[in-house]
């Protein structure tokens, strides 16, 4: 059956251990990846400038990313046993959504990045830089990403597992942007690892942006019914549209100092109107955990 309406789910219930079971969540989380990244981050300060990590450095930046997805596991099993793992993963293979939120998934960045463009027209009189990777490169790999790359490994955990629970609490509004600021200083040690694309972007620029994001997402989320897989197809597809229209990078220094380029302040403004939308049409929006079954 194909859905589309959202449907309103009461509020989880309030148990005394829903909260520790998120600290736990967030705090194994965030040991399990950044020692990853950390040790990454040390390891590609001897890459000579402009190098791209090797496969060593690639498969820790990897088995950081799928700590969210282990640590969620982990802690279903625990909690509910198989079945509560089963509910968890079900989502993941959830297709049955309108072509529209498909559309929605993967255009999204690429209308707010050509909105960037032209608020940077009018702002300067002159295009900014656009890119030059063709666009079924561009869908090549989001379709890949989705599948087998560390969009799953991200999602369980954060959309799957925590923002249910952190909804129960704030709304599923105010959930969005809690689960925004920590996604995005999640990956705050990316910020000191030669290579990747955060190193030498502003950290400031980069949490107003994800928490925007992280609305978006969200948003998506509750209007195709808790499907993980439209989730991490969108994130894929912000993850390899998002240079249509490049960032430049400031000279690699502090991460944290509020400098960055025009081109991403105004993608942080154009991301907030959207996200000030979404805000308003989940306003008395409800999430709860998937039940399990047998």
């Amino acid at each position: 059956m194909t859905l589309d309406r959202p449907r309103r789910t009461p509020p989880e219930e309030d148990h005394p251990s829903a909260a520790g079971h998120l600290l736990a969540f967030f705090a194994l989380t965030f040991a399990v990846t950044w020692t990853f990244f950390i040790a990454a981050a040390a390891l590609s300060g001897a890459l000579p400038a402009g190098t791209a990590p090797g496969l060593g450095l690639q498969a820790l930046i990897l088995l950081g990313t799928f700590a969210p997805a282990f640590v969620a596991v982990g802690l279903t099993a625990r909690a509910t046993g198989r079945a509560g793992v089963r509910a968890l993963l079900r989502p993941l293979f959830q297709s049955d959504v309108r072509a529209r939120w498909y559309v929605f998934a993967a255009g999204y960045m690429i209308g707010i990045k050509l909105t960037v463009a032209l608020a940077y027209r009018l702002v300067t009189g002159a295009w900014p830089r656009f890119g030059v990777e063709p666009w079924y490169v561009m869908a090549a790999a989001t379709v890949f990403s989705t599948l087998i790359g560390g969009q799953a490994g991200e999602e369980i955990g954060w959309r799957g597992y925590a923002l249910p629970r952190l909804t129960a609490r704030f709304g599923l509004g105010g959930a969005s942007i809690v689960l925004g600021v920590i996604w995005a200083t999640w990956h705050l040690p990316l910020f000191y690892l030669h290579g990747v694309d955060t190193y030498g972007q502003s950290f400031p620029a980069y949490l107003l942006q994800t928490t925007a994001l992280s609305v978006a997402l969200a948003w998506l989320y509750w209007r195709t019914h808790g499907s993980l897989l439209l989730v991490m197809f969108m994130h894929a597809a912000i993850n390899n549209t998002k240079d249509i229209v490049p960032s430049v990078a400031r000279a690699p220094t502090n991460p944290f100092v509020p400098t960055a380029s025009l081109t991403s302040w105004l993608g942080v403004g154009v991301l907030w109107l959207a996200a000030g939308c979404f805000l308003v049409g989940m306003r008395r929006a409800r999430l709860h955990p998937p039940e399990p079954h047998g």
